[in-house]
């Protein structure tokens, strides 16, 4: 299997939630400081005054600079609380959560609910032994929003949380920490939530321009600066350019370092010296040949989709802009072989001043493949291919057939795309596998399993990102033997649920080893007592053995994606 781009999978049930009342929101909190970095204005005269004339200038005093900041600070939170109040006006009465999908009460249930930071803290090895090839970091990401939200609010609109399984030595730590993103800073100097959030933040004409007014007004105020960002980092990660980087789309990556000690460090938003602007997917390719790291950005306005590279060191290429991509759509993930970038326009489209929610499913449009030459300098040799019923969440894998004319791509396609972010618990996805001839334009596709399946090591959700199990996939006997590509499973038990399964192989650099020669690690919480255990998995048991349980001393939330550094890695990295 060409290693090019692999990820993991979730399944779906349709069992609904059931909706507990959150805790009662904070009173109002005071802003206790505001920082002034305005001088006072100083008076300056190339003539010579007399004693006379000195004592009428006036005098700065320590007293007068007080009396300014306090000013200044009372200013500003008196600003804070006419904007505060508009944004309950809009959250009670313009736009309240009353859908399931933004309803706080709702979405933040149960192991949903938001964590505090914990510092690297030492785990009990609860059963079994860790294998010395896990010696590294496992770290994953997800939402864990740092204020309990006032208004509507999406799973996938909190602030990014790093949890850090640090591995020495047959020892673990456990670190979670918040990514330090300029939206996280902002709303924590000032004591609420004060960016609108990008999938419940902006539902309807009204309710958009209601909110990006008062956004305006808190800019023009002074109380933050969309240009340093407003993302929250909270998707996934990625390694490449000897840089570790945590990832959400709707902002510029954050590098973060693993300390010795298994502690986060968030370094900060990186531009790659002023060469990406806005923001970049969540989800690049690194090829583990070239060392080089493929991504894209895309937007409400033309070009829709922009393509670019980075080289072996990291140094970002140049944007090849797809102005062919006909509207804006929710591109998540897209694929790369040895010479080819596949990229798939789906019915989810971005509508910012429309009826209803900013994403949603327009099942009139027929689904579109487009293929562009990883090293292209511009659009103009890209070839668009219609596949009816195409609109995939993540890509699993692609490469290339018959000397280069054909691309094959794996991914996970949702068969009810309507659902993927009002109704996650009724959203279906299949493994399926497509090809397409470039010269001939010939397209096939075929499903590779039954199941309600979403990655290769897959997970087995109950409720979207909540996975009951882990199963083991086959592709070719789903292709060539035409039957179930199912070979094992392992179901976490009742109560029990994880979250993406994560393939570490045994010999991470040895091209001969068997593809399932290693270990499947998850995070898995056990919903019954509220306690949360890290999972080592045997890749090779037909069912899945469970070699190494780690009981964690901390509550980890449900979240997204997750990556696994190696220790020699980890080790130089943590010396930059």
């Amino acid at each position: 299997m060409d290693p090019l781009s692999l990820s993991f999978c979730s399944t779906v049930s349709t069992r609904p939630p059931i909706p507990l009342p959150l805790s009662p929101p904070p009173s109002p909190p005071r802003v206790l400081s505001i920082r002034n970095d305005e001088k006072p204005q100083t008076i300056t005269s190339t003539t010579k005054r007399s004693s006379q004339d000195r004592l009428k200038c006036p005098i700065i005093t320590s007293n007068t600079k007080k009396r300014v900041r306090k000013s200044v600070k009372i200013d500003r939170l008196l600003l804070s609380m006419i904007f505060n109040a508009f944004d309950d006006i809009i959250n009670k009465f313009i736009d309240p959560p009353i859908r399931d999908s933004v309803n706080p009460r709702h979405v933040l249930l149960d192991n949903f609910y938001p964590v505090d930071e914990l510092p690297p803290t030492d785990c009990e090895v609860s059963a079994g032994m860790l294998p010395s090839c896990l010696d590294g970091v496992y770290v994953r990401n997800g939402p864990n929003p740092q204020f309990l939200p006032r208004g509507p609010y999406h799973l996938f609109d909190g602030d990014g949380m790093l949890h850090a399984i640090r591995i020495f030595k047959g020892k673990a730590t456990l670190c979670s920490r918040y990514v330090k993103t300029n939206k996280y800073k902002i709303e924590k100097d000032a004591g609420f939530p004060m960016i609108p959030n990008v999938l419940s933040g902006f539902n309807g004409l009204t309710a958009s321009v209601a909110r990006m007014a008062v956004a305006t007004l808190r800019v023009l105020a002074g109380h933050f600066d969309p240009s340093k960002g407003i993302g929250s980092a909270n998707t996934s990660l990625a390694f490449f350019g000897n840089k570790l980087y945590a990832l959400g789309e709707s902002d510029l990556p954050y590098a973060v370092k693993l300390a010795p000690d298994g502690d986060i460090i968030t370094l900060g938003r990186h531009d790659f010296h002023g060469k990406l602007s806005m923001r970049m997917t969540a989800h690049p390719k690194i090829d583990p040949v070239t060392k080089e790291a493929f991504g894209f950005r895309y937007s409400p306005i033309s070009p829709f989709l922009t393509f670019f590279r980075f080289n072996e060191k990291g140094e970002k290429q140049a944007d090849v802009p797809i102005f062919s991509m006909r509207t804006p759509c929710f591109l998540h993930d897209f694929a790369i072989t040895k010479s080819y970038a596949i990229f798939s326009e789906n019915q989810l489209k971005m509508d910012l001043f429309g009826n209803g929610p900013l994403i949603k499913a327009d099942l009139r449009e027929v689904p579109r493949v487009g293929v562009i030459r990883r090293d292209a300098k511009d659009e103009s040799k890209m070839k668009w291919f219609e596949v009816s019923g195409w609109n995939i969440l993540h890509t699993i894998n692609a490469w290339e057939e018959d000397g280069g004319d054909t691309v094959v791509m794996v991914a996970t396609n949702i068969l009810s795309i309507e659902h993927l972010l009002e109704r996650m618990d009724l959203m279906h996805a299949s493994v399926e596998k497509l090809r397409i001839n470039i010269k001939t334009g010939m397209v096939t596709r075929h499903p590779l399993s039954a199941r309600n399946l979403e990655y290769i090591y897959c997970g087995i959700a109950d409720q979207t990102p909540k996975i009951s199990g882990v199963v083991k996939l086959d592709m070719a006997l789903s292709e060539v033997q035409h039957q179930e590509c199912i070979v094992a499973c392992r179901m976490f038990g009742s109560g029990y649920f994880g979250g993406e399964p994560f393939f570490v192989a045994k010999e991470l650099d040895n091209p001969d080893a068997d593809e399932d020669d290693g270990y499947i690690v998850s995070l898995v919480h056990n919903e019954n007592t509220g306690e949360s255990r890290f999972l080592v998995m045997d890749a090779k048991s037909p069912t899945l053995e469970i070699v190494c349980v780690v009981k964690l001393p901390h509550r980890v939330p449900y979240g997204f994606h997750g990556l696994f550094v190696k220790e020699n890695i980890k080790s130089a990295r943590a010396r930059e």
